[in-house]
């Protein structure tokens, strides 16, 4: 960057944000940050996207980065702890997602003073500290500090794919800065392998796959979070071997690829993808996050320890043994070269439970396999599909998608109301692709308020809110699923975009199958923004739904399966008894 005693602090963070493809800065007003807003809003190459509240902003920010690769927001001094759930999510779903926020001026410090939104103590430096759990990397920004922390704490979010926090010191946001020079020494910042590391793990990679005669292969978050599709693709070309995409990783690798089996979930769903990677002799595995979902609620019988080569961001581990300062991209591009190919392997392919639509006319809406074959025919290629953590999310996973359709949902945070800000954060990065939000009416509640942003910031996504009388992802995770903790007030969904000032929207209450396909059909045949909310039975569901209420069962201390209950629920019976 050039005339460096003309560049600002906020110039310059603003100028090395544009460089890594940000546009867009989402977030909320607050006075300690009103001079990053001021630069934020004399910056003709970013756009000011207000939102309603600094987690919904967090949210936001974090859709916008499943696409753009890095996604900002801005909150004040104090505020930005509203929006630490965000971070967390951000942090377990490997996303790099910035905070900006405000900081008290060198005088109001030096004054000893207790200021608004403090917490009536003297520690001015506690809210960047309240962040260090939830950031790769944090800092307090000043004009003398500015260019080797900024690029510190960015290397920092890059490397480990994790969220950052800059807290930007009130008087300093535009003092000019004494160079605008990038040290050298930033850690982190250009990771390279190691060649000898990279050679010993290749090498050990090969002679562990030479007496392989089954092979299956799991992408990961990081094959998409890296923008590692092209060399992940070239390497299943050359290999034949086949993939799945765990619970958490959908659409790592998009999903008409020859060799996709399915979504994999251990024993939950789709069992052949299972089956098919117990039968492997080896398992590669590109940046997959062992936990919880990703393992089918651990229930799949896969030997992580001596069946899968992982291969990771910067490591690969074969068994006990561990190969640090080896780059993912490295290890891809050598093995496609290396290793041989696979011919005739029975693996399944474009696996899917969702086999055929069911129902019509004025039929109830089904909400169980008939819908979810439904999505699968509306979605069109390059959609954005964003699913909230809701009761949706369990089915939704083994969708197929079209070509080039990126999933979006927050499978191990799994907070629910996060999908209609995301979305925003999607539609906002890619206006010329479609938005589709898919949640349950519970979730929705939280976050409800951001419909109107879509409008005003002028996006036309497609909302598909399913309406079944409470929070249902607890009802089937829980002992009593009539627990009154899972009802909700009564909300006429599909009246919230009116409320919200969104005008021209196809709008819609479908109650029958008929009224729902014709629906889809005239969304499907526009470009309008739509809204549908669907009317369901309140036990109205999946089997994925059914299966997860007799896995968590035992937990809660639930002795009868799912089909027992809902027996004795259809009879009147007084469950909480049981």
């Amino acid at each position: 960057m050039s005339n460096a005693n003309q560049t600002t602090v906020i110039q310059y963070v603003l100028a090395r944000l544009k460089e890594e493809g940000v546009g867009d800065i989402f977030g909320v007003p607050g006075d300690y940050v009103y001079p990053v807003l001021d630069g934020i809003l004399a910056d003709p190459d970013i756009e000011w996207r207000g939102n309603c509240n600094e987690l919904n902003a967090g949210y936001a920010a974090d859709g916008y980065s499943r696409i753009r690769g890095l996604g900002v927001f801005a909150c004040t001094y104090g505020s930005e702890l509203g929006a630490h759930l965000a971070l967390a999510g951000s942090y377990g779903e490997s996303t790099t997602t910035l905070m900006l926020t405000g900081f008290p001026s060198t005088q109001q410090q030096a004054s000893g003073q207790v200021f608004h939104h403090m917490l009536g103590n003297h520690d001015y430096d506690l809210f960047n500290k309240m962040a260090e759990p939830l950031s790769a990397a944090h800092a307090i920004i000043t004009a003398e500090n500015c260019v080797t922390e900024f690029e510190r704490v960015l290397a920092a979010m890059k490397y480990h794919k994790r969220p950052g926090v800059l807290a930007f010191q009130f008087d300093d946001v535009h003092k000019p800065l004494a160079s605008t020079e990038i040290p050298a020494d930033i850690p982190l910042r250009n990771p390279v392998s190691d060649p000898e590391a990279l050679a010993e793990a290749v090498d050990h990679i090969v002679d562990e796959l030479s007496s392989a005669k089954t092979v299956g292969a799991v992408a990961g978050i990081a094959v998409q979070r890296k923008k590692l599709r092209v060399e992940t693709e070239a390497l299943l070309n050359a290999t034949g071997i086949p993939y799945a995409t765990p619970f958490q990783d959908k659409t790592a690798l998009y999903e008409t690829h020859d060799g996709f089996m399915g979504t994999w979930c251990g024993k939950f769903g789709n069992l052949p993808v299972e089956e098919y990677l117990l039968s492997c002799d080896k398992v590669l595995a590109f940046g997959y996050e062992l936990h919880y979902f990703n393992a089918g609620f651990f229930t799949t019988g896969l030997d992580f320890a001596n069946r899968m080569i992982d291969i990771r961001d910067h490591s690969v581990r074969i068994g006990e043994t561990v190969y640090d300062h080896v780059e993912m991209k490295d290890v891809l591009q050598a093995l496609t070269t290396r290793l041989p190919k696979w011919d005739g392997l029975n693996a399944p392919s474009k696996l899917t439970p969702f086999t055929e639509a069911g129902g019509s006319g004025d039929d109830p809406i089904s909400t169980g396999f008939p819908f979810y074959k439904r999505l699968e025919q509306f979605l069109k290629p390059d959609d954005i599909l964003v699913i909230d953590p809701s009761s949706p999310v369990l089915a939704g996973s083994f969708v197929n998608m079209p070509e080039g359709v990126d999933y979006i949902s927050q499978a191990l945070a799994a907070s629910i109301g996060f999908g209609t800000p995301a979305a925003l954060g999607a539609a906002v990065a890619a206006p010329e692709r479609r938005v589709v939000m898919l949640g349950g009416e519970g979730a929705h509640q939280l976050t409800a308020q951001e419909i109107g942003q879509f409008y005003k910031f002028g996006v036309k996504p497609v909302f598909i809110i399913i309406n079944n009388d409470g929070y249902l992802v607890e009802r089937y995770t829980c002992k009593d699923p009539e627990s009154s903790f899972n009802d909700l007030p009564k909300w006429q969904y599909h009246k919230l975009p009116e409320v919200f000032g969104c005008e021209d929207w196809y709008c819609a209450r479908v109650e029958t199958t008929g009224d729902m396909d014709a629906a889809l059909d005239k969304v499907n045949s526009g470009e309008q923004a739509a809204y549908l909310e669907l009317i369901c039975d309140r036990y109205d569901m999946p089997p994925m739904s059914e299966a997860m209420f007799n896995l968590t069962r035992p937990k809660f201390g639930q002795t009868i399966t799912w089909d027992e209950w809902k027996s004795e629920f259809d009879k009147g019976h007084n469950i909480a008894t049981l």
